[in-house]
């Protein structure tokens, strides 16, 4: 019997009704799953609205498993965690060129704001800095005749440049990085005495 199984003769039989089986092509098959899986998201969508839900929530929340760049940069933890990653990365100065210009907008003094404004030009901007960043020659000339009479935002193009630079670049490493899990995870653990 097992001698039936695997000859040659069976096997081409078996090869022959395979023929008239028609088999969906790979596209075929993700498209209909694409499909389907729309089609339950449109269903839970319109059930959540049908629910006196309010009608902008959607099913989808996976926009919420990582925080924003602008949650990672308020939440001290996570600023912690980032800036240690960027030291490891050898671009830590792009996070604290953002804070100090944060900071640098909420200056309220005038006297303050011309030396606040050269002190994160020596150390940011100019072209031999020790923490110099990552920004165009016209942005460095703009703020380099800005500084004369310095405003609060003298800096805003430059620190924009920055924070797309970290959001493009930095942070999708950092949110599958260890630092990020780790405080992740430490976040979520409860402690009980």
């Amino acid at each position: 019997m097992p001698k039936l199984l695997f000859s040659k003769m069976r096997f081409y039989t078996i090869k022959d009704l395979m023929q008239n089986v028609k088999r969906p092509r790979r596209s075929d098959v993700i498209l209909n799953r694409n499909r389907r899986k729309m089609d339950i998201q449109c269903h839970m969508v319109q059930k959540t609205n049908d629910e006196t839900y309010p009608s902008n929530l959607s099913c989808r929340t996976d926009h919420k498993l990582y925080p924003t760049l602008e949650e990672l940069l308020r939440d001290k933890k996570y600023l912690a965690a980032f800036r240690s990653f960027l030291q490891s990365e050898f671009s830590e100065e792009n996070v604290d060129f953002w804070l100090s210009c944060e900071d640098f907008k909420s200056t309220a003094s005038m006297v303050d704001l011309g030396w606040k404004a050269e002190g994160i030009y020596q150390k940011f901007i100019q072209p031999t800095a020790c923490r110099e960043i990552n920004v165009d020659h016209h942005i460095r000339e703009k703020i380099k005749k800005t500084l004369e009479q310095p405003s609060l935002s003298c800096f805003d193009e430059a620190q924009k440049h920055v924070y797309l630079l970290m959001e493009r670049d930095s942070y999708p490493r950092f949110l599958h990085s260890d630092a990020y899990l780790s405080v992740k995870n430490k976040s979520r653990t409860l402690w009980y005495i």
